[in-house]
């Protein structure tokens, strides 16, 4: 069975992220069909209802689109507008403040872009549809990079 929705938010947005994030990462492409609010609700034993919600609000962001009487599907573009607006969170969320603190700190701009430049990278990252390293075992996330 997939992913179980346990998480503190609602149902209906879990599903959703899980969405975005599949099209982000490629695993749904542009046009592709995603899996029915029946199907959806008959492989994860939730509610229809919780399922159409989901799609609703990935209907109204333009991640998805119904066509009549086939189902939903990727939006065209979906996935770059996701990605523009994940990296304007980044900066705004992520990098911003650590600029800020490393101005507290007294870091000079030349050492954090020797830092960044010096860290080691995926060859193909940040590529379209590029395989991604594997996990830490036992992880979902990549294993912690040395210091």
């Amino acid at each position: 069975m997939g992913p179980m929705f346990d998480g503190p938010e609602p149902i209906y947005l879990q599903i959703a992220q899980m969405i975005r994030a599949q099209v982000l990462a490629g695993e749904l492409a542009e046009e592709e069909q995603v899996m029915s609010t029946t199907q959806f609700a008959t492989t994860f034993r939730i509610n229809p209802a919780t399922a159409a919600k989901a799609f609703a609000g990935l209907v109204d962001e333009g991640v998805l689109y119904k066509r009549r009487g086939l189902g939903m599907f990727v939006a065209p573009g979906a996935r770059e507008r996701l990605l523009a607006e994940h990296r304007a969170r980044f900066f705004d969320e992520v990098l911003d403040p650590a600029l800020a603190q490393a101005d507290l700190l007294d870091i000079p701009a030349a050492e954090i872009v020797e830092h960044v430049l010096g860290r080691p990278r995926p060859a193909a990252a940040g590529a379209r549809g590029a395989p991604r390293p594997p996990p830490a075992p036992g992880r979902g996330d990549p294993a912690p990079r040395p210091r």
